[in-house]
């Protein structure tokens, strides 16, 4: 008699996993815990515990969201996964020093997966990666662990998240979702099984790689739109002319891209383009465009922190000594989220002038960017101390007309305001 070749589980048997519980993660996993049995899965333990008490770090989800999720669970246990039949993979996917992809989050998410994967089941991954990757570099560690065979015993898919952290409008729901399986079968699956929370509905790509080049363009083409417009800033700047007042000339034209200057971080925009370059590279092709905006993208915090000690000589301020305030660390508005943040490369091109620096952030803990970054926040900054201040950041708190931003200045000062977020008569120059 033969044997039953496995196939995908039925939608009404799905038991779902979702591994690494951030930014991405976490409203996927309460969204799912809402309808189907759902285990939220990360290895960082005191993260899982203040989920466990209603508490969300990130500030993406809300004590009452995390209560309304009745069908979801909480763990640090491997063994919490084995009853689970299909796998979301929601790890990060960052970049080492060297700007190379850093896989290992995903790797050892796969090997965790392999530990307990069996046959019939299914691995989504939603994590950045370049295309091939899932089929390349993941399949073979699921198959090595688990001694299972791809496309026989289990099956994949990708389906790229588009996550905005801090954004209110763009939510999980209201974004359409890209899917893609190694089968029919499991794209049929994963259409359904995403359906039944994304009310934008799905879009189903042809292949997983289609799916995974899809996602790596979005943020490319934006970080290109961005890397130009630093570019035009550099220009006007040397014409003395103000950026801000050519864009919105230029915007009164129907269809004039509305992109700004600006300091370009993030888990994202700043981090996909060298997961495409390092593919292009690895098949023999060197792409100059791209690079090309990330050069200039990746320079404009040393740019910002030469410009304001241009200005403070101009003004006839002593450098020596001279302590800057910088507001703002997150790598975006109202977001704690401060990963791939270039405000420290504003930090750190000051202190090669032997500034004195503090940073100042509500929205950041003050140990997570110790950890990270080694900065020593200021609680709250002293009144007519600085000599230069940086809106770095345009955090709500910071545009606010009860923040007087120029109660922390010295009589004689500098205010640089990198986003465009102050009145003109405030700033002494913007970006």
């Amino acid at each position: 008699m033969p044997l039953t070749q496995p196939s995908p589980p039925a939608l009404d048997n799905v038991r779902l996993a979702i591994v690494g519980l951030g930014y991405v993660g976490l409203p996927l996993a309460v969204a799912f815990g809402r309808r189907i049995p759902t285990v939220g899965f990360d290895i960082n333990l005191r993260r899982v515990e203040a989920l466990r008490e209603g508490l969300d770090s990130t500030r993406e989800t809300s004590k009452q969201e995390l209560k309304s999720a009745e069908y979801l669970t909480f763990s640090t246990e491997v063994e919490a996964l084995r009853d689970c039949n299909v796998f979301i993979v929601t790890v990060p996917t960052p970049i080492d020093t060297h700007r190379r992809p850093d896989l290992n989050p995903l790797l050892s998410a796969s090997r965790t997966i392999g530990a307990v994967l069996q046959k019939g089941n299914v691995v989504v991954y939603e994590s950045t990666v370049y295309p091939g990757a899932t089929e390349e570099d993941c399949v073979p560690i699921l198959e090595d662990v688990s001694g299972l065979t791809f496309n026989s015993d289990f099956f994949v898919g990708y389906s790229p998240e588009r996550i905005n952290p801090g954004d209110k409008l763009h939510r999980l729901p209201n974004i359409t979702k890209v899917i893609s399986g190694s089968t029919d079968d499991t794209a049929d699956l994963l259409e359904a099984l995403y359906g039944q929370i994304i009310e934008a509905g799905t879009h189903r790509a042809p292949s997983i790689r289609v799916a995974e080049a899809a996602k790596v363009i979005e943020n490319t083409q934006r970080d290109l739109n961005i890397a130009l417009v630093n570019e035009l800033s550099l220009i006007f700047e040397r014409l003395n002319i103000d950026t801000e007042d050519v864009l919105a000339a230029a915007r009164t034209k129907w269809n004039f891209l509305d992109f700004r200057p600006g300091l370009v971080g993030g888990h994202c925009i700043g981090v996909d383009p060298y997961y495409l370059t390092h593919k292009a590279q690895a098949i023999g092709y060197h792409p100059e465009v791209i690079l090309a905006g990330r050069r200039i993208n990746d320079g404009m915090g040393a740019h910002i922190a030469d410009r304001v000690v241009k200005l403070m000589s101009k003004n006839r301020i002593e450098l020596v000594d001279a302590r800057v305030l910088i507001l703002g660390l997150a790598f975006k508005e109202n977001c704690p989220d401060m990963r791939n943040t270039k405000v420290v490369d504003v930090v750190r091109a000051f202190e090669q002038y032997h500034l004195s620096v503090d940073v100042y952030d509500p929205w950041v803990q003050p140990e997570e960017a110790m950890h990270e970054y080694g900065l020593q926040m200021v609680e709250t900054p002293q009144a007519d101390t600085y000599d230069a201040i940086v809106l770095a950041v345009a955090h709500d708190d910071f545009r606010s007309a009860d923040c007087n931003l120029l109660k922390f200045a010295k009589a004689d000062h500098v205010l640089f305001d990198v986003k465009h977020a102050l009145p003109r008569e405030l700033s002494t120059a913007r970006l």
